[in-house]
């Protein structure tokens, strides 16, 4: 139900956008069905290399997509064992600027600069007042200090991890490739299958988790299936991949190498200037020796929302995230996305 209320009034606002016009057919390549570019949130799994961009979509030769991407985060858990205490409460900001190049037909190279805050924000009487009027649970949230940063992790009797100052600054940067392997467009259809990779550079402060200290290298394969129908255009989209990682200066000694990574989505554009779009985010646990599922349980992110075609030619992406996997992901996001090409 938590969920569930939360995709009624993201929905509820763009159905109310598209009740304006009348339902008609948009053609598939304008109808801007693609991936949000929104990843987990977490202060320990945003520090790594994960992909943002999981769409099958390769810049023209000669061409640029550039975007600008705002996540908002708020974190609220704490867990503890025999063992093992975890506190993760705060708020994080990433502001991400992308940029894609066509170098040559079917290539691309870009680049991935994030901005990043970690600080105690201001979500939590929001959030508090909000799960109070859909009797959902607090968590603990409306019994811990307000707009606090804590993020803590202590093992055997023995702090593994204490950040508890706020700090911002340049995150880890990637440098992007990609190479279509299929892109066919008819009429009423468009198919696509390409293939992305990254490297991300350890730039970013990781003892204020800004970045992870790591050297991070990721492959994906990326799709995507778009059909035109007297009811709008219906997409499917999805990536499955793998990252391979150094050493990483946080909780060094449980951080794992290697992890999998993946994607689906679904969207459907009743016009050509509004699309809606549910999206699945999942990764492999990247710590280990933890009977925390913060730390050891792979992680299931459920973004949903939509677009609008903005005069100009701009798609400005709105989704809310929450965490299907509980405690893998913050207790909700909320992602901005503007894009466009030149």
């Amino acid at each position: 139900m938590r969920i569930t209320k939360r995709v009624f009034a993201v929905y509820g606002l763009l159905l109310s956008l598209c009740l304006f016009v009348p339902v008609r057919a948009s053609y598939s390549a304008d109808s801007g069905i693609s991936p949000f570019m929104a990843g987990n949130q977490s202060p320990l799994v945003q520090i790594y290399g994960l992909p943002h961009d999981t769409g099958a979509d390769i810049a023209p030769a000669g061409t640029f997509h550039t975007s600008l991407n705002q996540d908002l985060s708020s974190n609220y858990t704490v867990h503890s064992t025999a063992r093992e205490q975890i506190t993760l409460d705060g708020e994080t900001w990433r502001t991400t600027f992308a940029a894609r190049y066509g170098i040559a037909p079917r290539w691309e190279v870009g680049v991935e600069i994030p901005y990043v805050w970690q600080g105690g924000g201001f979500l939590d009487n929001f959030i508090i007042d909000w799960h109070k009027a859909f009797s959902l649970p607090q968590g603990g949230r409306d019994t811990a200090p307000r707009n606090r940063l804590l993020y803590s992790y202590r093992k055997d009797g023995t702090d593994r991890l204490l950040m508890n100052r706020a700090g911002s600054g340049i995150g880890d940067i990637s440098l992007t490739g990609g190479f279509s392997l299929y892109d066919e467009r008819g009429e009423e259809d468009h198919d696509r299958l390409a293939l992305k990779a990254a490297v991300k550079l350890p730039v970013g402060d990781s003892s204020l988790l800004l970045g992870s200290g790591s050297t991070d290298f990721t492959l994906q394969l990326c799709g995507s299936v778009d059909r035109d129908t007297e009811w709008g255009t219906l997409g499917v989209f999805g990536s499955i991949g793998g990252i391979a990682m150094t050493r990483s200066d946080v909780l060094r000694d449980q951080h794992n190498p290697l992890a999998g990574v993946g994607t689906f989505g679904l969207g459907w554009a009743p016009a050509s200037w509004i699309n809606f779009k549910l999206q699945l985010n999942g990764n492999t646990p990247l710590y280990r020796d933890s009977s925390l599922d913060e730390l050891s349980k792979s992680a299931l992110l459920l973004i949903v929302g939509g677009g609008l075609r903005l005069p100009g030619d701009y798609l400005l992406d709105l989704g809310v995230a929450e965490d299907v996997a509980v405690s893998t992901a913050p207790d909700v996001s909320f992602h901005l996305g503007l894009s466009k090409r030149f």
